[in-house]
């Protein structure tokens, strides 16, 4: 099983649809095959359908867990768009890495105004604690 693809509602879609592509350095479409949202291609198994909204946006959280390498590209275009990014899910924007769980994290809040998360090590997927 495989998860192929999400809605991703927003106010403006292909200016949000831009952007993240544009940040995580993959391809997107401003019209889709599949309805009326304007495509992200994350990877050959997942697309983020961005979805225009006229009503009030949920705010969602979106997570990538990427290489090292990945991480330092898309941190470095996430700086290069002037982008407020901090540290931790919620608070102020630090512009600050997280370095826990032996990886590193770092969330943003564009498009949209979703949280979106990259992280290098996936604290999701550690073994838990062992009972004492």
């Amino acid at each position: 099983m495989q998860l192929d693809h999400l809605i991703v509602p927003c106010a403006d879609r292909v200016a949000a649809a831009r952007l993240l592509a544009r940040l995580l350095g993959v391809a997107w479409a401003a019209q889709g095959r599949g309805g009326p949202f304007s495509p992200v291609y994350v990877n050959d198994g997942l697309t983020l359908d961005f979805d225009q909204w006229t009503g009030p946006v949920p705010q969602l959280h979106f997570a990538f867990r990427v290489d090292a390498a990945q991480f330092d590209a898309i941190l470095g275009r996430i700086r290069a768009e002037g982008l407020a990014y901090r540290s931790l899910p919620h608070g102020p924007d630090d512009h600050q890495v997280n370095p826990a769980f032996g990886g590193r994290i770092v969330y943003w809040r564009e498009p949209a105004g979703h949280v979106w998360e990259l992280l290098t090590v996936s604290y999701e997927r550690q073994a838990p604690p062992a009972d004492t």
